[in-house]
């Protein structure tokens, strides 16, 4: 009968006694422990965001993570809110969704997680930059309305000019 027999089986009752002594078992079991410990794998979790043209920044959460192709580590799958800006081009505001893959819900995150090599799982987004719709001349007349505007906060009373 092997080792392991003989620790998982040790009960006079089956006339089975442990021969092996308690000081050779406590390093055994502290070895095994260890190996296992060390031989577990990990799960990495990234984001990678794409855009056309490249070189836009990126924040996701109001964190900025870089210029595209821009990749982040994350913790948690859910909603994120991602924004992407270059300058000349329209900014992007939207809601993402990091969906888990199936080894990531229970039972199976644990024996994942316990496997001996790392298993990586990549959520790809990807954004499509149209040019800025606003030219200076638009800009300039939104900023000379804000100062007619502003103005009148100022004066309590007066309508506020149409401007076509």
């Amino acid at each position: 009968m092997n080792a392991i027999a003989i620790l998982a089986f040790n009960s006079p009752r089956l006339g089975i006694i442990n021969t092996m002594p308690r000081a050779r078992t406590i390093p055994a079991l502290l070895a095994l422990t260890l190996a296992a410990a060390t031989l577990s794998g990990c799960l990495e979790r990234k984001i990678l965001v794409t855009s056309e043209p490249p070189g836009a920044i990126v924040e996701v959460n109001d964190v900025e993570i870089g210029r595209t192709p821009a990749e982040t580590d994350f913790t948690f799958y859910g909603d994120y809110d991602v924004r992407v800006r270059l300058d000349g081009y329209d900014t992007i505001r939207e809601k993402k969704t990091a969906s888990a893959p199936v080894y990531e819900y229970p039972p199976f995150d644990l024996v994942a997680t316990a496997l001996p090599f790392d298993i990586e799982n990549t959520v790809k987004w990807h954004f499509v930059l149209q040019p800025a719709t606003t030219t200076p001349e638009k800009e300039g007349a939104i900023l000379d309305r804000a100062r007619e505007l502003r103005g009148l906060v100022d004066k309590p009373g007066e309508k506020p000019t149409k401007i076509e």
